[in-house]
């Protein structure tokens, strides 16, 4: 088992099924040589996506959240690569599925600015926004892209143990570990 996701195994074949799928890709040039140190990190990071995307479904299907529902799009909850950074790399993937957005919107759907919040925010930047309503919707917007994150990390946390060899790839722990301040 590369890890447990809410007490359902996942099994090594499924990790080894996503690597192949992705190795047949157009992508494959730029991905990293198996069973080296950056490969394994691949294989640790396709690792998360996958239970990622079991813990997204398993909240998706507890909040009887559809597949077909209206969800936003991808452009919208990710319009740039700023906001890619913010959610990380795997929940910017998980996001390309509707009803991971379908997630995204339920968990942020409470999630708003204060008008402290945007008027703060035009004093340290007077010519960036035009209107006071640009301002607080990319706050607001910033601020549901952190709840989101936040909210994955610790369900994820709760929810997933992962295998030796599977760890996450930023874990220091791991041998693998390149990620140094």
């Amino acid at each position: 088992m590369a890890a447990v996701v809410d007490g359902e195994p996942v099994p090594v074949s499924e990790i080894d099924a996503r690597e192949a799928r992705l190795r047949a890709s157009p992508l494959a040039a730029a991905l990293p040589r198996p069973g080296t140190s950056e490969g394994r990190q691949l294989r640790r990071w396709i690792t998360q996506l996958v239970v990622t995307e079991r813990v997204v479904a398993a909240e998706a299907a507890a909040r009887g959240l559809a597949a077909d529902a209206p969800t936003p799009t991808e452009d919208e909850v990710l319009p740039d690569n700023v906001a890619r950074l913010e959610v990380g790399s795997i929940a910017a993937a998980v996001l390309a599925d509707p009803r991971a957005r379908a997630v995204y919107a339920a968990v942020t759907a409470d999630v708003d600015v204060s008008e402290a919040e945007v008027a703060s925010y035009r004093a340290r930047n007077p010519r960036r926004f035009a209107t006071d309503a640009e301002i607080a919707g990319q706050l607001r917007a910033a601020a549901r892209r952190r709840a989101f994150r936040l909210w994955l990390d610790a369900r994820c946390a709760a929810a997933v143990t992962l295998a030796p060899g599977y760890e996450h790839p930023g874990d220091p722990r791991q041998p693998d570990n390149t990620h140094r301040h």
